[in-house]
């Protein structure tokens, strides 16, 4: 008489509020393992609330009292420096959230928030006075209007893209080298079609992020094709 053989039972299954609760968890720890990101994306979501409720002369007045423009980085060069990374001209929070978390969590998980806050502010910072010291060069030579030094430059792209090139030092043999030739090429051909002091200054914040090299020393660097390889299955002895 054949014997039929029996399924040994599988560990139990998780009810939808267990998984639900691990989800939360998980999330939870992402976010407390980043504070820095999501306290920033925090203040983001507040402004860009407001942003979104103005109408479209209220709004080019209130963020043209914020921006990094040559006039207050004459007059107030550090409150303007940090209201500009409070407010974004648009209210598509949805994508900085995204973008956020692809970048800046993962930098400041790997760097520590101390220096992903460091990379992020330099970048900031150096590359907005790049960017409105041409202007300002311009505006001498009188190659560029007078108007261009009030002109409205707010936003957190300059950070971000310093912190996109910085995870360039992240991953290890020449993944290194072709994530960082990527973010060069994106940064870069915008700057030499266009020509606007703003894709100056995102091409300078990338060759900043780049320039933190030394940060990386002493961090887990991330080998991609090492990690697909151990994610396939192990071949059968023949």
């Amino acid at each position: 008489m054949a014997q039929t053989l029996e399924r040994p039972p599988g560990p139990p299954r998780r009810s939808r509020a267990g998984r639900l609760r691990g989800a939360t968890g998980a999330l939870l720890a992402w976010v407390r393992s980043a504070p820095g990101t999501y306290l920033w994306l925090l203040v983001l979501a507040v402004t860009s609330f407001a942003v979104a409720r103005m109408d479209p002369h209220t709004l080019d007045w209130f963020l043209a009292a914020r921006s990094t423009n040559l006039e207050h980085l004459r007059s107030r060069p550090v409150h303007a420096l940090v209201a500009s990374a409070l407010w974004t001209e648009t209210s598509s929070w949805p994508l900085y959230a995204v973008l956020f978390t692809l970048f800046h969590a993962n930098a400041e998980r790997w760097l520590g928030t101390a220096r992903w806050f460091v990379v992020a502010a330099t970048a900031h910072v150096l590359a907005t006075l790049v960017s409105e010291g041409v202007v300002a060069w311009g505006i001498v030579r009188g190659t560029l209007q007078r108007g261009m030094a009030e002109t409205v430059d707010v936003g957190v792209s300059y950070a971000l893209a310093g912190v996109v090139a910085v995870l360039a030092h992240r991953f290890a043999g020449g993944w290194r080298w072709l994530y960082g030739g990527g973010v060069v090429v994106f940064y870069l051909v915008p700057l030499v079609v266009s020509h606007t002091f703003t894709d100056l200054g995102h091409f300078s914040a990338a060759l900043i992020g780049l320039a933190f090299f030394p940060f990386a020393r002493g961090r887990p660097r991330w080998d991609p094709g090492r990690a697909l390889r151990r994610r396939r299955p192990g071949r059968a002895d023949g």
